[in-house]
């Protein structure tokens, strides 16, 4: 058995490879599942305009089970992925806490998915044109959670890029340090426009497609 750089490949991860596999599988899974079906109702719900609506208020309406849905199995993907990354990187700094901070990410999508974003913008087909003045409770904890949790990934990220840079993958280690900044603009930009908000949620998401994928390809290789 060689070894590949980027895990560290002990007695316990070897043994356990073909369920750490499943689980980061979930991991990878998470983001296209997301915002694959939320492309899909997007473009299919009547009254939904990606330039005005945010993809969380596909929750609302007849047809809202459907993006719940879509909340409670990314989290559970998500919190999959977690458990693969802590079994990918036994032993390793970066498998301490960036297990930790995507699993609160996977919580996060969890709460989206049972406290509901407020309707407005002209969706669901009864909502007014304008936004809602003011977040109601529900919709506060939504707004929250999912701050928090792209927060948690960002800081993931972060501990990932510093595992990167230690086993001398630099355009990883770059790349995982450059993805914070724009999950971070596309929330700052929503205030203008509700697209930057899915652009940076949609970074953040496809990175971590990326990152357990790179961590997966690595430990297949360092089974051989």
């Amino acid at each position: 058995m060689t070894q590949s750089i980027g895990v560290p490949v002990t007695a316990r991860s070897a043994s356990a490879w073909p369920t750490t596999r499943v689980l980061l599988a979930g991991g990878v899974t998470a983001g296209p599942l997301f915002l694959g079906l939320g492309a899909v109702q997007g473009l299919t719900r009547d009254g939904f305009d990606f330039s005005r609506n945010a993809i969380s208020q596909l929750s609302l309406g007849d047809l809202g089970w459907i993006q719940v849905t879509s909340f409670l199995l990314t989290g559970m993907l998500a919190a999959a992925g977690a458990a693969g990354i802590r079994r990918a990187l036994d032993g390793a700094p970066a498998g301490t806490w960036a297990p930790r901070l995507i699993r609160v990410f996977g919580i996060s999508f969890a709460l989206a998915a049972v406290f509901t974003a407020d309707p407005g913008a002209g969706f669901p087909a009864s909502a007014p044109q304008a936004s809602a003045a003011s977040l109601s409770w529900h919709g506060a904890v939504h707004m929250l959670s999912a701050m928090v949790g792209f927060l948690a990934l960002s800081a993931a990220f972060l501990v990932l890029a510093r595992h990167f840079a230690t086993h001398r993958q630099r355009g990883w280690a770059v790349s995982s340090r450059l993805v914070p900044l724009g999950v971070l603009a596309g929330f700052a930009g929503s205030s203008a426009t509700v697209l930057a908000f899915t652009a940076g949620a949609g970074l953040g998401l496809l990175w971590l497609t990326a990152v357990t994928a790179r961590l997966m390809t690595t430990l297949s290789a360092a089974q051989k």
